[in-house]
């Protein structure tokens, strides 16, 4: 029997291009693709979260505090501005053993060996940056979008869209299923100390980094507003004291509603949508409650829930004031159904305010804005 003809090594090479890239094409390796961070190669994650290891995971429950892992953050993008935008790679741990390393390894009567306290995080955060650093992480006027600033007039000038040509950014993935085949989720309301100061900090898309929570953070992309504004999400996967997994996604602000008028009629149709698509789900915004504003949230595509839209709302009750969380998503894809499943409820809920109020970012809005957030009291 004759043999088939070999196929040439031109052919067969080509081949395996073409079948390699239609499988990077795929949302599973889309999805695979958004680990770790767009300001560090991958060759940088393993010095970086040792990092954000010593400066909090690995501390023990008691000692943390979860703007400390704000401020390991703030150093580790400082350093990336710093560097005029340029990425976060392996070489780039001498400077940071250099400036935190003593403390780390050596001297152990501040903290524990290999971990590191707010004042051993700001003063090696000096060495590394400046001697300006420490007074500038604490003031609003040279803090935003995650970096700390020598000066305000060099805030000012700084063009959040540095960040967003690294950013894996696809297109916008709204629910588009059927709403009874929809996910329509709504989250325990949280007490804030007022809803003026709220609205006006959630506003402001350069604040939003110092509200993020021990598993998730918010960075806006664009200039501006926060009306279109697109967020980096990155979310602690595995929140464990030596194991985080660092896993990112984007959503843009498609919505934000202050408009009395416009409030009415936003509260009326989410609440009627709940009602009708939801799974014994509870109003949104109560009866008898004042909605102050509301806040549409997007998803892109390879999003840990898909097709999803996420809102925030804040409203007023009986003298109080409370912002609240509701979801909506298509059916999951098999793979992001068992990721869900495994991690991502859990994490999903206590982001929005059903966890410990470190891990959620609704208490720390209520935290940044000066008050102690109230235990959920089923409103």
């Amino acid at each position: 029997m004759p043999r088939p003809p070999a196929w040439p090594p031109l052919l067969l090479g080509a081949t395996g291009v073409l079948v390699a890239a239609r499988l990077a094409r795929t949302p599973q390796a889309r999805f695979a693709r958004l680990g770790g961070w767009s300001i560090a190669r991958a060759s940088a994650a393993g010095w970086a979260t040792d990092f954000l290891n010593a400066a909090y995971f690995r501390r023990a429950p008691g000692l943390r505090e979860v703007d400390d892992l704000r401020l390991a953050f703030t150093i580790l993008t400082t350093r990336w501005y710093r560097l005029g935008g340029r990425p976060l790679h392996l070489a780039d741990v001498a400077a940071f053993h250099k400036a935190f390393g003593l403390d780390r390894f050596v001297d152990g009567s501040a903290s524990g060996r290999g971990t590191l306290d707010r004042s051993q995080l700001l003063a090696g955060a000096a060495r590394l940056h400046g001697d300006w650093f420490p007074d500038a992480y604490a003031d609003l006027e040279r803090r935003g979008w995650g970096i700390a600033f020598e000066t305000a007039a060099d805030k000012r000038g700084y063009e959040p869209e540095l960040r967003l040509q690294q950013a894996r950014l696809g297109p916008m993935t709204p629910p588009t299923a059927a709403g009874r085949q929809q996910t329509w989720h709504t989250y325990p309301p949280v007490e804030v100390p007022s809803a003026d100061a709220a609205v006006g900090l959630l506003a402001d898309p350069a604040r939003w980094p110092d509200i993020a929570s021990e598993i998730g953070r918010f960075t806006p992309l664009r200039s501006g507003g926060l009306e279109g504004n697109t967020m980096e999400i990155e979310v602690v996967g595995h929140p464990t004291r030596r194991t985080p997994i660092f896993l990112r996604a984007y959503v843009t602000a498609t919505r934000v509603v202050t408009d009395e008028a416009e409030l009415g009629e936003y509260a009326e149709d989410l609440n009627d949508s709940l009602a009708r698509f939801g799974r014994d789900e509870p109003a949104a915004i109560p009866d008898g409650a004042t909605p102050r504003a509301a806040i549409d949230l997007t998803a892109h595509d390879s999003h840990f829930l898909g097709n999803a839209r996420n809102r925030l709302v804040c409203y007023e009750q009986d003298g109080r004031a409370y912002l609240r969380a509701v979801g909506t998503w298509d059916p999951l894809r098999w793979d992001l159904a068992r990721l869900y499943e495994r991690v991502g409820y859990e994490a999903q809920h206590a982001m929005w305010g059903a966890g410990p109020t470190e891990q959620s970012m609704l208490h720390q809005i209520a935290f940044a804005i000066g008050g102690v957030p109230a235990a959920e009291d089923g409103r």
